[in-house]
């Protein structure tokens, strides 16, 4: 009986110590590489609308209608289709005397009506003259300009190769310096969703001939590689 249990007991050592090997992770390097590429924007957004105030709903909503109504039919003489305006806020809001108490009964003045409208500009170096379009149409209020690049894709892929490119080089570092030879990725993975983010976006000024610097978006790219090592030779 001794000798049995003695060899119970070495089998499962020597069972044990291959499964334990293979839960041990290999020697590797882990490093983030990291790539911005600027790329100037090809397509904007323009904010704008009409408010208009009366002393009843009634009327300043006609008079807001009719304003926005010369606003659209501005842009659509203009060049720009159907399809890159819509209406992106309609409101109409009581407006109260100064002195106003929330205790009293009624404190209404007149009334706002507000439409606003954003339009897509497919060309970048034509966002002044629509802004002209907009304020010489009766547009009173430009709430802003919003730049974007349309192929970000194609320029992220771009960052995505530098970001490699980049990791591989501080893992060459760190592999020299421990004096290993550097191996295969075991695995890459790219941190978070890549933003874009903008440089130079500049709020639209209300005024005809206003200048415009479109500026340029910076597209960033972060990557997560574990790198494979042995020993030097």
């Amino acid at each position: 009986m001794k000798h049995s249990l003695g060899f119970a007991v070495v089998a499962v050592t020597l069972a044990a110590a291959p499964a334990l090997a293979q839960t041990m992770p290999p020697p590797a390097i882990s490093v983030t590489g990291e790539a911005n590429v600027s790329v100037a924007p090809d397509q904007a957004q323009i904010d704008g609308g009409v408010t208009s105030d009366a002393k009843t709903a009634r009327e300043a909503s006609d008079a807001n209608n009719a304003a926005m109504g010369k606003v659209l039919a501005a842009l659509k003489g203009a060049g720009i289709e159907e399809k890159d305006y819509q209406t992106s806020r309609l409101s109409l809001q009581p407006q109260f005397a100064a002195n106003y108490k929330p205790s009293e009964r009624t404190g209404i003045v007149s009334f706002r009506a507000s439409n606003r409208v954003t339009v897509k500009v497919r060309d970048v170096t034509k966002v002044a003259n629509v802004i002209d379009v907009l304020v010489g149409a009766g547009a009173n209020e430009i709430g802003g300009i919003n730049f974007t690049v349309t192929q970000a894709s194609k320029h992220l892929d771009e960052a995505r190769t530098k970001a490699i490119a980049d990791a591989r080089r501080k893992a060459e570092i760190y592999a020299k310096a421990a004096g290993v030879t550097l191996g295969e990725p075991i695995s890459i993975s790219e941190e978070g969703a890549p933003v874009p983010a903008f440089r130079g976006k500049m709020a639209a000024p209300m005024a005809a001939g206003a200048p415009v610097a479109q500026g340029e978006e910076m597209l960033s790219v972060t990557v997560s590689v574990t790198w494979a090592i042995k020993a030097s030779q």
